[in-house]
């Protein structure tokens, strides 16, 4: 079947979904296919379960009108969402970079919805099957899109750019993530810029953080027909600095060339979090939203998904900040914990993944910069942190046997941040902290 007429028949139905646990009642199912698993297997258990049509790219599982047959479902969702996005015709803001993209995504959420009927990403669907779930869940009501676009190897942005054909963009920032995919630090700048060179080709508007000499330079490698930038020096539109961090973060910011400080009491922890609500603040004005609307959105956002999360528990105040992990968001979450107002501190962090050959290096400088902090306890955990051992701090070469020493020894009365990758499963000590 050709897109133009999958496209009428996803108009009449438009619920999507390739998860048959997530399947509703008229819905259209598309059978993926991945390393372990054959979607087509699932159709006419999807049709069963309550799916109205079901997607399919092989011709042997189709077994009536309700089947779909198409040459390859993934580019078929791929295309479907394409051609939905060219009837759109409303902003779309794309948001990448490695760290800090899906909470400042959440940010903008929080403050555009307060006087747009806005659609956002759900969760972290920000790949190149996320980024055409994300299209084509948004109807004719929506006023403006924000979609979260993630990467791990070069073109990456670029494909999801072309889906999604942001009309307004921003970087959080770039570091040292998913090497292994991008090669270098430098394919990282290369992969990421591919939003910027997205917007220059299509007069589009770009929010900058002018201050990120990185992202200002990438910028000025191109030719972007309006930027609007944000930061800490006076030469930004939207200008802002760190108040407090105890640990939740208070803020303050004003527009280039007024007087008037707005303070804003976050929800957040993370010092590194002041240039995401500079993000959201300066996207809020571009859209004429008011400065007291703009505050509510900010105070309003409290996390939920083990980001700058700020848990309090029978015994300490935990950051927990173990969504994910790399060299540069490590270094920053050290960077905070060095400046959060606490009597006592406890420092946990575990191994970051996917750094390829740089991961010994990254992991040394990780405890180099440790013993700089001032903490009362200083755990390692995971078997790139334990080839650096030295005095004055705990290693340990899994979360079970960091856990059992935190129950042996337990950590009270402290500020403690957890931080790693999602795969050393951090989440199994917050019951021993």
């Amino acid at each position: 079947m050709d897109i133009q007429s999958l496209y009428q028949i996803y108009k009449q139905y438009p619920n999507i979904t390739t998860d048959t646990r997530k399947i509703e009642k008229d819905s259209i199912f598309f059978a993926l296919k991945g390393a372990n698993f054959n979607g087509n297997t699932f159709a006419a258990q999807a049709l069963e379960i309550g799916a109205k049509y079901v997607v399919i790219d092989e011709e042997i599982y189709k077994a009536g009108e309700e089947y779909i047959l198409v040459n390859d479902v993934l580019q078929a969702l791929q295309e479907l969402a394409k051609h939905h996005r060219r009837q759109l015709d409303i902003p779309v803001i794309g948001v990448t970079g490695t760290n800090g993209k899906t909470t400042t995504k959440e940010l903008l959420y929080s403050v555009v919805s307060q006087k747009y009927k806005t659609y956002a990403t759900k969760g972290n669907l920000n790949n190149h099957i996320g980024v055409p779930l994300t299209v084509l869940a948004i109807d004719e009501s929506v006023e403006i899109a924000i979609i979260e676009m993630g990467a791990n190897h070069l073109k990456e942005i670029a494909f999801l750019c072309d889906i999604a054909q942001p009309t307004h963009g921003l970087i959080s920032n770039v570091g040292k993530a998913h090497l292994e995919g991008f090669g270098s630090f430098e394919g990282v700048k290369k992969t990421k810029g591919e939003l910027y060179d997205w917007l220059q080709d299509h007069e589009g508007i770009l929010f900058l953080q002018a201050d990120n000499p990185h992202l200002k330079e990438m910028a000025a490698a191109r030719k972007i027909s309006k930027t609007i930038t944000y930061g800490f020096s006076e030469d930004n539109d939207v200008i802002g600095k760190l108040l407090k961090a105890t640990p939740l973060l208070q803020i303050a910011w004003k527009r280039k060339g007024e007087e008037r400080v707005y303070e804003i009491d976050t929800q957040l922890t993370g010092s590194y979090n002041t240039e995401n609500f500079l993000a959201a603040i300066a996207v809020g004005l571009h859209f004429a939203i008011s400065a007291e609307a703009i505050n509510k959105g900010i105070e309003g956002y409290a996390p939920t998904n083990n980001r700058s999360q700020i848990m309090n528990t029978a015994y300490n105040t935990v950051i927990c900040d173990y969504y994910n992990a790399n060299a540069t968001s490590m270094a920053a979450a050290l960077d905070n914990i060095r400046v959060i107002e606490a009597e006592k501190k406890a420092i946990i962090l575990g191994d970051m993944f996917e750094l390829g050959a740089e991961s010994f290096a990254e992991h040394r400088k990780l405890v180099e910069q440790v013993k700089t902090v001032d903490a009362d306890r200083k755990i390692f955990v995971g078997k790139a942190f334990f080839e650096h051992c030295h005095e004055g701090a705990e290693f340990y070469e899994t979360t079970d046997q960091a856990r059992a020493a935190l129950e042996t020894n337990p950590v009270k009365g402290a500020t403690v941040l957890l931080k790693a990758s999602r795969g050393m499963a951090f989440e199994n000590l917050i019951g021993v902290l």
